[in-house]
């Protein structure tokens, strides 16, 4: 993606929507969170519904009429889905087909059979970050916790050494490699290159999973001992399947949209020439769309038909796999309506203007608006996609590879401290069985340590490339 100037994004309206000064955009800015927060956390209400009145309250505070603060919300938001949500639904797709067909079983049973003792840990962590590449935080959790609860029981582990590692494999990727929502988000704002943050954030990624899930796990097994829950281990999905798709298959077809985004990321630094044909190729099946396509199309002839799957059984699932991702799409919307809200306010300006004078490094920035956010809302992609509004005109005049490491530090600050504000802190709490205490000292610490341990890794390279 070509990076776009400060000019240039202000030019998404007409004119700015407001001519409030820095003072009082600031308090429109904090006005409009605190109503977002406030609505979330206190009154329940749906994350979309809350972005959506809190991108109105935010123009109202700023002094603009309201029609342009609607027309600005709406605009962020069709952009957004535009861009973003099609990706969300064939990711859904693939994911579905994965667990459906029992493509996701055959790989977790594999590597589970080549490994033992101590190595279960970390065969956790590898099948959770490979399972976890196409597929939405929850829907993966619920995907593995069959294993890890089986695992634990059948092996006699502690449920800590064997769930932490899959919980951190999962949170990495949500947060850190596109093609998940939050960071194809903000690859959105900040105007980064795909492929060179999906090939940072597997090199951030593979550390971080590390330390937060095989090391840390053996902490955490210290501070709370506790047995994997009899009444909380399920049907897994395959148990009623004559036949699913053979290992190799599925991990390729998993992979395939990675490495062909990867492929175009390469191409583009090896020839760096947009008119020579070999990168026009890749310029077009090295793209999200094509990428994620083909690997639905594929995915539906290597793990549809070989679990037996009849035409109307893949239609089927594939009606199944996109009906659960209307609230995601329309938080992810609205969270580019806000984002837009906040651009057309010259909120974006105000900070690159403030930020000018101050000796804190952008990524730093970035990192700390996104902890700040995900502490007040609970919502990793509210987060993400707000953070990114509010920081994406210091990427503006960034490098390719800062711009991408901007993404990614947003990224590692939205996972910072799950707390009870968060559906997720409540998911692993009811699966594993845990109390609210237990629960803080071990999914939530994990939570701040990917956060902290990515985002240190971020500046760390943002010194050397």
């Amino acid at each position: 993606m070509t990076r776009l100037s400060v000019e240039m994004l202000a030019a998404d309206t007409v004119e700015p929507i407001t001519s409030a000064g820095h003072a009082q955009l600031g308090i429109a800015v904090l006005a409009g969170i605190a109503v977002i927060v406030l609505l979330i956390t206190k009154f329940k209400l749906h994350a979309f519904l809350a972005l959506t009145i809190g991108s109105l309250a935010l123009g109202a505070f700023a002094g603009a009429p309201l029609d342009k603060a609607i027309v600005s919300f709406t605009t962020g938001l069709g952009t957004t889905v535009a861009g973003v949500g099609v990706l969300i639904a064939l990711g859904a797709i693939l994911g579905k087909l994965l667990a459906d067909s029992g493509g996701a079983d055959q790989i977790v049973d594999t590597i589970l059979a080549r490994a033992g003792g101590r190595a279960m840990p970390w065969a956790m962590v590898l099948i959770a970050s490979v399972i976890g590449l196409p597929l939405f935080f929850e829907v993966g959790i619920v995907l593995l916790i069959p294993v890890v609860l089986m695992v634990a029981k059948r092996g006699n582990y502690s449920l800590m050494r064997i769930g932490i590692p899959a919980l951190a494999g999962l949170s990495v990727m949500h947060g850190l490699v596109p093609p998940h929502p939050g960071p194809l988000v903000a690859i959105d704002a900040v105007k980064a290159n795909l492929g060179v943050t999906l090939a940072l954030g597997v090199l951030v990624a593979i550390p971080t999973v590390i330390i937060a899930g095989p090391l840390f796990s053996k902490v955490a097994a210290r501070w709370v001992d506790v047995p994997a829950p009899e009444r909380m281990i399920p049907q897994r999905p395959s148990e009623e399947l004559e036949k699913r798709p053979g290992f190799g298959v599925t991990l390729a077809t998993i992979l395939l949209p990675v490495v062909l985004m990867l492929a175009k990321a390469l191409v583009d630094i090896v020839v760096d020439d947009p008119t020579h044909l070999v990168q026009r190729v890749f310029d077009v099946i090295g793209s999200p769309l094509i990428a994620l396509l083909t690997a639905v199309i594929v995915g539906m002839f290597t793990l549809g038909r070989p679990a037996g799957f009849s035409k109307e059984r893949i239609s089927r699932t594939v009606e199944k796999g996109l009906a659960p991702i209307a609230g995601i799409l329309l938080i992810v919307g609205a969270g580019g309506g806000f984002k837009q809200t906040l651009i057309d306010s010259g909120v974006g300006q105000m900070i690159l203007d403030i930020s000018k004078d101050w000796s804190i490094p952008a990524l730093l920035l970035a990192w700390l608006i996104a902890v700040a956010i995900r502490l007040a809302t609970g919502s990793a992609t509210v987060a993400t996609v707000s953070a990114a509004g509010l920081v994406a005109p210091l990427a503006a005049d960034m490098s390719t590879t800062h711009a991408a490491l901007m993404v990614l530090a947003i990224g590692a600050g939205s996972l910072f401290l799950s707390h009870v504000n968060d559906a997720g802190f409540w998911l692993v709490k009811e699966y594993f069985g845990l109390s609210v205490g237990q629960n803080l000292k071990t999914w939530s610490v994990m939570e701040c340590i990917i956060s902290v341990v990515a985002g240190g890794l971020v500046l760390l390279l943002s010194l050397v490339i």
